[in-house]
């Protein structure tokens, strides 16, 4: 039997079948992602395996996996060469042990107002199983219909099936022109920026590499939907003019065709002045020397390896000014020449300096720039 105190105040006993039916997981379905994702939920709690977390999720949901990478292969090894059943019970026993380590540890300290979302990757077993536990224990719990499945296809719909509403300007300028400096400077400015190398981790040249390497492409599309859906598509965005790459990663095609449509603000700078500023914007790659050689011998079938193995001379000698005009003469102004004229003549072009008061007046100029040709 079990107890529970009825509205009058006293107490009255309930067989145990009906004191563990009192609540029960309530489907929640997914709202567009056309603006920020807002959800009425305490907690978003995904309950899939570490590494399907990793690779993606649903943003700023937390991991409390009912299975882990390894239980999650055994079980379905199993249903799939021995016995579906069999399968099924070996997964209920790992998810008890499991559900009964989160409710000792990181859920221990929520109150009973608390109102948690969970979702697997289909809003099936998993995800129904572990909300049943905490509806049980008296917490409004929710699951998503659909799970990760029907956020992903959301994403997929968003940036591959839909055009978007933005109205791009490209910030377009030779490699050392401090573009990314520039678009941070016109956000700081009130101007709506969107910033594809941040959203990649990736600087998106050969240097480009960043601490922590590059998110999965499913992430990268999870990022850029969230930062669309922030703008407003009545206000001019700035991009940055990246290929149909970052990195490793892809651009989605509504974004490139967007960003191929835009028009383009052109800056342009004198090679020693870019060169001056690679040396110190790309400082902490400098820090590394033997991570920056490592670096360079990818150049090796481009460039040859008697020309590599100058470059990495520089490095040794730490003369890293003298590497970046070099870089930029013989490598990157030549390997972009060609690009950059396929994309026609720029709508603007501006000549700018690089040191601390230029880029300040840099930023100003586009941000009028960008308002001028789509405000």
């Amino acid at each position: 039997m079990a107890i529970y105190r009825s509205m009058s105040g006293g107490r009255r006993a309930l067989p145990l079948d009906r004191a563990l039916r009192y609540e029960a997981a309530m489907p929640f379905t997914l709202p567009a992602l056309s603006s920020p994702l807002a959800m009425p939920f305490d907690t978003v709690i995904d309950v899939r395996s570490p590494d399907e977390f990793a690779e993606d999720h649903l943003p700023g949901a937390i991991s409390l996996p009912v299975l882990d990478n390894e239980e999650r292969a055994v079980v379905g090894t199993i249903y799939k060469q021995e016995s579906p059943f069999k399968a099924r019970k070996l997964g209920a026993a790992l998810l008890a042990r499991n559900a009964a380590r989160h409710l000792e540890g990181p859920l221990a300290a929520m109150e009973g107002g608390w109102q948690p979302l969970v979702y697997c990757w289909r809003g099936g077993q998993r995800s129904n199983a572990f909300a049943t536990i905490l509806a049980q224990v008296g917490w409004r719990t929710e699951v998503l219909a659909g799970g990760y499945q029907s956020y992903r296809r959301a994403v997929v719909a968003r940036l591959y099936e839909e055009d978007l509403p933005h109205r791009f300007v490209l910030i377009d300028g030779d490699t050392g022109t401090a573009k990314t400096e520039i678009l941070h400077k016109v956000a700081a400015r009130g101007g709506q920026c969107l910033d594809l190398e941040g959203l990649a981790n990736h600087r998106g040249s050969v240097l480009g590499p960043r601490p922590g390497g590059q998110p999965s492409q499913k992430m990268l599309e999870s990022r850029l939907v969230a930062a669309l859906a922030a703008l407003d598509p009545a206000r001019p965005v700035l991009v940055e003019a990246e290929s149909s790459k970052v990195g490793d990663l892809l651009v989605p095609p509504a974004v490139w065709k967007a960003m191929r449509a835009a028009p383009r603000v052109r800056v342009q700078a004198s090679v020693e002045d870019r060169a001056r500023y690679l040396a110190r914007a790309y400082a902490d790659i400098c820090a590394d020397p033997e991570a920056l050689k490592d670096i360079l011998s990818l150049l090796v079938r481009l460039q040859g390896r008697e020309r590599v193995d100058t470059w990495k001379g520089m490095v040794e000698a730490g003369d890293f000014e003298t590497l970046a005009h070099d870089l930029i003469t013989r490598h990157y102004d030549s390997r972009y020449a060609k690009s950059r004229s396929a994309a026609g003549e720029p709508a603007v072009r501006m000549e700018i300096e690089l040191d601390a008061a230029g880029l300040e007046r840099a930023a100003d100029r586009v941000l009028d720039a960008v308002l001028r040709l789509r405000g």
